[in-house]
């Protein structure tokens, strides 16, 4: 991955922390990552355990960023989310995957955010 795309995830997580944090989500833990794979931000909102897939772009161009999230990277999210919730013991917890796609300037300001609370299931 180019140094230039890592900054743009970088600075994508770090708007979506900042925005999680406003709307009340109170975040326990940003790139856990294993054998797998990462996730990029786990989150609990109320009761919920939330794994949250952040997506940033500079250009809505070739699509949105959020319709980047394959059937397969949220195959990929759930195994992820699993391994989490052994290694934490939170097994039986209630938990659901939240994607936000943000779109950034070229100067690295936010242009559009959007959350998709319950994007997908198991």
């Amino acid at each position: 991955m180019s140094k230039q795309k890592k900054k743009l995830g970088k600075r994508g997580e770090e708007e979506a922390v900042r925005y999680l944090r406003k709307n009340g989500y109170r975040i326990l833990e940003t790139n856990f990552r294993c054998r797998l794979g990462e996730i990029d931000i786990v989150a609990k909102e109320g009761e919920d355990i939330v794994f949250v897939e952040v997506r940033s772009r500079t250009s809505s161009l070739f699509g949105l960023p959020e319709e980047t999230v394959s059937w397969t990277k949220q195959r990929k999210l759930l195994q992820l989310a699993r391994v989490y919730l052994t290694a934490k013991r939170l097994e039986g917890k209630n938990f659901r995957f939240d994607v936000v796609g943000i779109l950034l300037g070229e100067d690295g300001a936010v242009k559009r955010l959007t959350l998709y609370r319950n994007a997908f299931t198991e």
